[in-house]
């Protein structure tokens, strides 16, 4: 990480590894859900591999036109989402007449990892790069990448209440759960407690993981395991 600034290649590359690994455990389904792996990686490997797969792309589209008033819907984005396009063609399948933005936005990984959330740096940074979509009509825009729904209430307080703030992460989860009942792979039986639900693997940094995950999710972690993803 991050995926934004790598090649196409590397990417897939890294999406099959962990793809790989993921099978090793018996999943059952497989939610890709990076927004720029989703661009660039999704359609290759449900090609490859024999288990449901879905991105964030599809549900953030979707959800866009669904709510946009006038068609100018925007994108933030890291380098590599922007740059191929992903989610203009999937709104255009939608809806053909619609103008799509994208803003790539490479600074607010590293300040949402800072853990500066609610920080005047963060707020100048998303105001020069927010700048030139204000200029535009836009009435809807896709905070396209997971980091920053984190900074939700900054891109908000820069962009104003009037436009639409789209959270693919929200929509993927609901299009999973939809998959899960359809396919008749949902699990039905209750559980102890939430972290018992939960098992986290990282290829590298495992303290740093836990400490950024346990500073945006609702219960801790107990269980997180680094593991070699080259041997995958």
């Amino acid at each position: 990480v991050p995926y934004g600034s790598k090649s196409k290649n590397n990417i897939i590359r890294f999406s099959r590894q962990i793809i790989r690994f993921l099978k090793t455990k018996n999943v059952k389904a497989i939610v890709i859900a990076c927004n720029t792996a989703s661009a660039l990686a999704l359609e290759t490997v449900k090609e490859e591999f024999d288990i449901p797969i879905i991105g964030v792309i599809v549900p953030g589209a979707r959800a866009a036109v669904r709510e946009t008033k006038n068609g100018q819907i925007g994108v933030l984005g890291t380098e590599a989402t922007i740059k191929s396009e992903t989610y203009t063609k999937e709104i255009r399948k939608l809806m053909p007449e619609a103008e799509v933005i994208g803003k790539p936005c490479p600074l607010f990984v590293p300040l949402v990892e800072e853990g500066w959330l609610h920080d005047d740096i963060t707020l100048q940074v998303a105001s020069r790069y927010l700048e030139e979509l204000k200029e535009k009509d836009i009435d809807t825009l896709i905070m396209g990448c997971t980091h920053y729904p984190l900074i939700r209430s900054t891109i908000r307080k820069v962009m104003g209440d009037k436009v639409n703030l789209v959270n693919p992460a929200y929509e993927t989860a609901i299009e999973l759960k939809n998959l899960l009942e359809r396919d008749n792979l949902a699990n039905k039986c209750d559980v102890d407690s939430p972290s018992s639900m939960y098992r986290f693997y990282v290829s590298d940094a495992e303290e740093k993981f836990k400490l950024f995950a346990n500073s945006i999710l609702p219960f801790d972690i107990t269980m997180t395991k680094q593991i070699n993803i080259e041997n995958y």
